[in-house]
């Protein structure tokens, strides 16, 4: 067998940063990244295949989407080879060292070390190696998955040529066992506590708000676990009990967790991350900071949006442009009814810059980006938590219509709570898993009163609109300024903002970076 380590550098030089900076790649729902992140961004086909699952409403069909959501499937993937030749690994390898072998079809696979291994090694773990085109980025994908692609998996039992130079070694596996990932939905949660609450300049602050809320480092992955189990939560605060939950409720709690709970503070996190790594006033130096914001941008997106925004995907990307419509807050100005949201506008927008000034090494520009950025994430899950309050409250909502709101309500609280306590307190009430009653008026006048401590206004969450009479729905108009303060107790006589605090935002982070 000749296999090529001509093949495997073509396919991995791109790895130099030098490299990587002339390169073009592929646009993520407008944005556009400056190093390979297909991997990544595919993490959204593991939701849609949990929700696949999710949705037949089985007892197997619910331990399928639980190991899909566990064990993973379309990122990261890897797999655990067997040398079968008697003295094992030749030499010692470092992580990233280059493989190669064949699939059942005879076409060579290239891959890398998914870790450090000793020479003697007879077991090793090696990571297929991705490609820059999002819709062909990897050809294997099993670790959970019910439906899997193996055609671009190692072939069962052959030779794979393992460092540099390579050198070929005999080795067996089980295609359909050991192949799995590194990367998973539930990973975002379980990994939680050492990557943003003990690491260096850890805690993060959004982190923080929930961790002390909640009372638990893997809060997120505590919820979607009981979920499934269908018992109680153990939080300090915000308690959920779904032990008298259906299949429709505990679809949602799930699915929508899944989402809104692991994977969005795990975009937080690679924000953060990026700023860890950010080296001020170098040029040549940020190409690991700008790959962290990079992975941030996807795992807020996911691959389905396409490059330009206007697939259909299943990540907070996608429930911005869902919220707008029910809000009247799309299109640029954020009075449409239709399009990309004003959120996911403003938002790629930002993430363009911060981008860019993380490759500048401006890393306190950097840091008011992210922090317009990290506002900004808050306001679709305030207006779907408003939406199914009203559902619940007015338009005789059932099991399914409280799920969604105590799942989106749940997301958002602990910063509500950061902000108000008793704000928080008439939210969860009102909100929670199995709430006897829910009083919009109530919940819409609490989260108001801390939208100015959140940092966004009435008109970036707008109203709830009712498209069939092309009205708001009855008492959920937007706010004005001087209703949110009335609601925080405040006097009412204060100015009223023409622009909203996130737009200045947005607008300052520009005029900032050109001073």
């Amino acid at each position: 067998m000749q296999l090529s380590f001509a093949l495997f550098v073509s396919t991995l030089t791109v790895a130099d940063a030098s490299v990587r900076r002339e390169l073009s790649f592929e646009k993520v729902a407008g944005y556009t990244p400056a190093s390979q992140v297909t991997d990544h961004c595919a993490i959204d086909l593991d939701q849609a295949a949990m929700e696949v699952q999710l949705a037949l409403k089985t007892p197997e069909a619910f331990a399928n989407a639980r190991a899909i959501y566990n064990d993973g499937g379309n990122s990261k993937s890897y797999a655990t080879v067997s040398l079968t030749d008697a003295g094992g690994l030749a030499a010692a390898m470092t992580k990233g060292d280059p493989i190669l072998a064949n699939n059942a079809e005879g076409t060579q696979v290239p891959g890398k070390a998914y870790g450090d291994y000793a020479a003697g090694s007879k077991e090793i773990k090696v990571q297929y190696v991705t490609s820059d085109v999002q819709e062909s980025y990897v050809g294997c994908q099993v670790g959970g998955l019910v439906t899997t692609t193996t055609t671009g998996c190692f072939e069962p039992v052959g030779v794979m040529a393992i460092g540099d130079p390579l050198v070929e070694h005999p080795y067996a596996y089980d295609v359909l066992s050991q192949n799995n990932n590194g990367r998973s939905i539930a990973g975002f949660s379980t990994s939680a506590g050492k990557k943003m609450m003990s690491c260096d300049n850890c805690p993060y602050t959004d982190f923080k708000y929930f961790y002390e809320y909640y009372g638990m480092e893997d809060y997120a992955h505590h919820w979607i676990e009981s979920a499934f189990d269908g018992t109680k939560t153990t939080f300090k605060n915000g308690n959920a009990d779904f032990s008298t939950e259906s299949y429709d409720g505990k679809a949602e709690y799930i699915k929508k967790g899944a989402a809104y709970l692991n994977i969005f503070m795990y975009v937080i996190r690679e924000w953060e991350d990026a700023l860890d790594d950010c080296q001020d006033s170098c040029i040549d130096c940020n190409d690991s900071s700008a790959h962290a914001w990079d992975e941030g941008v996807c795992f807020y997106t996911g691959s389905m949006e396409g490059t330009d925004g206007a697939g259909n995907g299943k990540l907070l990307y996608a429930l911005g442009d869902k919220r707008c419509k029910n809000f009247k807050t799309c299109g640029e100005s954020g009075t449409d009814l239709e399009g990309t949201s004003k959120v996911n506008h403003d938002l790629i927008d930002l993430m363009n810059t911060g981008q860019f000034q993380l490759q500048q090494g401006e890393c306190n520009k950097a840091r008011t980006t992210t922090q317009a950025i990290n506002k900004m994430m808050y306001i679709p899950m305030i207006q779907g938590s408003l939406r199914y309050a009203y559902k619940v409250s007015k338009l005789q909502g059932q099991e399914k219509e409280k799920a969604e709101g105590a799942v989106f309500t749940a997301a958002v609280l602990p910063r509500i709570h950061a902000a108000s306590a008793e704000a928080a307190k008439t939210i969860y009430e009102n909100m929670k898993v199995g709430a006897a009653t829910t009083d919009i008026d109530a919940v819409k006048a609490a989260y108001e009163s801390t939208y100015e401590n959140l940092g966004i206004t009435c008109e970036d969450v707008g109203g709830l609109w009712l498209e069939a009479e092309s009205k708001y729905y009855p008492g959920m108009e937007p706010c004005t300024n001087e209703e949110r303060l009335t609601a925080r107790g405040a006097d009412s006589a204060g100015s009223r903002l023409g622009m909203s605090v996130v737009s200045s935002l947005v607008a300052s982070v520009f005029m900032y970076l050109y001073l």
